[in-house]
């Protein structure tokens, strides 16, 4: 059927999907067991073969909105041998102190610790098995052309460049995608890259002698030292990820890290208990890469139903509130959906996904960039502790009306981002003014704070506030 001249008139069963990362790979679960046949093109080799790059390490978080995928897309018990739960933030100050804040207040009200690479193996197993996806490892997209509407692609091994028919042509190929350039390039989407003027650094903390944790396996670590901080994240091995998340510019920066002593005494000063911990902490600071961070948004995510963005290529976010590998996941379920309840053409039905999910990624994107001062920064202050216990409070005396933010986010995929957002929002500015001449929840008047929330707030209701 061409397409060549706007939108298909007619779904086609055959699907070009350019990314296998965990996006693309999930979705091409969904579409196959849909009843669609699925190419699935690949940049990098197969990760679970002799030659596969190591690529990216950094952790991933699982939380409702990836369960809820997962279990979708029929996976979910494969997946989850390889999930850590953590139950909270567990907070280091400088003097080694530690305060552990727990994430919810329900037992299930936790978040997972998950290797990005294991599970991406995981789930190009999961597609091998459904029958008919076939998936092309080491082909590289070049660019796309909304005039013959195909994407043109490199085979690695031999240097063989051809082009690929959109049919349609969903683009999972990440925040750098080649062909959400290519739509920005031919005036379709008005894509904005926002970069964050820090980046990132891995490191390890390896297991015990005995394969033991080295610190709580069931927390999230921060240490928060205001303009920067670092991270921990728990495998299953015992050993943890570490992120380091600072400037790349400045006094205290990633530029400013130059030699060993300097290195040495950064983290001898800031992170005094971490230190002795990590795997040649100054030789991995000075040398391993330094991951660069920023936030995509884009006008709109197709070109009349011959190609759609997705995941982070549609809609990169920074890594602060553990969204970004679960909004993509949601995208999966919404499209999925979509395509399941009509029959409607390739564009009605892209369409229709953008109307639903565009505002919900604004809105996440602006709330990891919150996040992140949260986590580095306002952690520290005794307030944060009692606005948390506020908050706990008040969801324990109005379940349907106050849930923070926070869970919102994380423990209610059925709640909307942008829906958390915005009822964000007025809970902050009432925690503010209940506990601005407070100490203690003892010196809040509970009752006149359960009238207030009455008053401003509407019962929770999924998809409106």
């Amino acid at each position: 059927m061409d397409n060549r001249n706007g939108a298909l008139m007619s779904r086609s069963n055959h699907v070009n999907i350019l990314g296998a990362g965990q996006c693309g790979t999930l979705l091409a679960i969904m579409l196959a067991r849909r009843g669609h046949s699925i190419d699935l093109y690949e940049r990098n080799l197969d990760p679970r073969g002799e030659f596969a790059a190591a690529g990216r390490s950094i952790n991933l978080v699982v939380t409702a909105r990836g369960f809820n995928a997962l279990e979708k897309a029929g996976v979910l018990p494969r997946v989850e041998p390889l999930l850590v739960p953590m139950r909270g933030r567990m907070i280091h100050a400088v003097d080694g102190s530690t305060e552990f804040l727990p994430y919810g207040q329900r037992e299930n009200e936790q978040i997972h610790s998950a290797s990005r690479g294991e599970l991406n193996k995981i789930l190009l197993s999961a597609a091998d098995d459904v029958g008919n996806i076939d998936i092309h490892f080491g082909q590289v997209g070049k660019r796309y052309s909304v005039e013959t509407c195909r994407a043109q692609l490199l085979d690695v091994e031999t240097k063989r460049e051809y082009e690929v028919e959109a049919q349609p042509l969903i683009a999972a190929d990440g925040a750098g995608s080649v062909v959400r350039n290519s739509l920005h390039e031919a005036d379709v989407i008005d894509a904005a890259m926002s970069p964050l003027e820090h980046g990132y650094k891995e490191l390890e903390i390896p297991a015990g002698a005995g394969g033991e944790f080295q610190l709580d396996p069931n927390a999230l670590h921060i240490w928060p030292r205001g303009g920067f901080m670092l991270i921990a994240l728990p495998n299953p091995g015992g050993d943890f990820t570490l992120t380091l998340f600072m400037a790349n510019e400045g006094e205290t920066s990633f530029a400013a890290l130059n030699n060993d002593r300097a290195a040495k005494a950064f983290f001898e000063e800031h992170f005094p208990d971490a230190a002795p911990l990590i795997s040649d902490a100054v030789h991995a600071v000075l040398n391993n890469p330094l991951g660069l961070l920023g936030t995509v948004r884009c006008r709109s995510w197709h070109n009349a139903g011959n190609v759609l963005l997705i995941g982070d290529a549609a809609h990169a976010v920074v890594p602060f509130h553990g969204q970004g590998m679960n909004l993509a996941f949601e995208d999966c379920v919404v499209l999925d959906q979509i395509l399941g309840t009509s029959d409607a053409d390739w564009k009605d039905s892209f369409d229709a996904y953008e109307d639903k999910q565009i505002v919900n990624a604004n809105a996440i994107a602006d709330m990891a960039l919150e996040n992140y001062v949260e986590m580095r920064d306002t952690v520290r202050d005794p307030k944060f502790a009692l606005r948390k216990a506020l908050a706990f409070e008040l969801e324990r005396r109005l379940p349907d009306r106050f849930i923070p933010r926070y869970s919102m986010v994380m423990f209610h995929a059925e709640i909307p981002y942008r829906v958390a957002k915005d009822r964000g929002e007025i809970q902050l500015r009432l925690l503010e003014q209940l506990t601005k001449d407070a100490e203690d929840i003892d010196q809040i008047d509970l009752d006149a704070a359960v009238a207030m929330v009455v008053d401003q707030l509407n019962p929770v209701s999924g998809r409106t506030a």
